[in-house]
This record gives C-alpha cells, structure tokens and sequence, in this order.
C-alpha cells in the first residue's frame, strides 16, 4: 500500500513513480469485455494488419488512460483525489511494447482550502509519446490553510 501523500510534500518538478506495464492480449480482452468494445482492431491480428493496416493488434486508448490514472491515484493515495484529468490519444501501442506512465508537477496552490497540485502527465513507449495529458489532484494538507 501507498503511503499517503500531502500538499506540503510535493514541490514543483517533483516527477510522479513511473507505472511501467507490458499490456498483454489477456489483458486486452478482458479490458474489452468489462468495457463492451468488439473492434477487432484489438484482438484479431489478421483483421488489424489486412483490413486495418496496422502491424499488429491495438491496445485500447482507455486502456492506456487507464493506466495513466493508475499512476497517478497510486500516487496519490487514499485520501487524494483526481479532480481534473485529460490526455490525447496520439500514438498505437501493441501488446508486448513495455509502457511507462508518469508524470511531474508543474504547480500547486490553495484554493478553499484545499491543496491543489497540477501536472503534466503522459504514457509513451521508449521515446516515443502515446499519450500527452494534464491533470489536478487534491491532496490532505499537514497544517491546513484557512
């Protein structure tokens, strides 16, 4: 488990633990069962390559988001929350590609009382960047600001 993470601990710059994760075609199905998505793109390799084009079977875009929330809820803890989330779907991932997801602070602040911390986040593949995003968390402060 997580230890909980507060406002007066993160700073500017502070990079978020990178959550790297080899998606396998198990996991593709399963995450296209509980999210009803059928496109054979993702689990029909002669489909994807001949009709499609691609090289191989695509991981799910919101299986990647959800990854990239992943890394950032682990982060945060139990008693953070993510109040805002948004990233851009720019790159295929296939199954078998190792993918890291993380993130850094880029600021934080105190409105109502609650310590807000924004970041840029994003999920790629060596050098290559699949999934560009920004986000605000909620942390518990230690000494809370009226």
């Amino acid at each position: 488990m997580t230890a909980q993470l507060y406002y007066d601990d993160v700073e500017v710059g502070n990079e978020i633990p990178a959550l790297v994760v080899t998606v396998d075609q198990t996991q593709m199905f399963f995450f296209s069962a509980a999210t009803y998505n059928g496109h054979r793109i993702h689990y029909d390799k002669d489909w994807a390559t001949t009709v499609e084009g691609y090289d191989d079977v695509l991981v799910q875009g919101p299986l990647q988001s959800a990854l990239l929330s992943r890394a950032l809820t682990d982060w945060i803890g139990g008693r953070g929350r993510l109040v805002r989330y948004a990233v851009q779907n720019r790159a295929v991932a296939h199954p078998g590609e190792e993918l890291t997801f993380g993130g850094v602070v880029t600021a934080k602040r105190v409105a109502g009382g609650v310590g807000l911390v924004d970041l840029d986040i994003s999920g790629w593949r060596g050098d290559d960047v699949l999934m560009p995003g920004t986000a605000t968390v909620a942390l518990p402060q230690r000494e809370p600001t009226p």
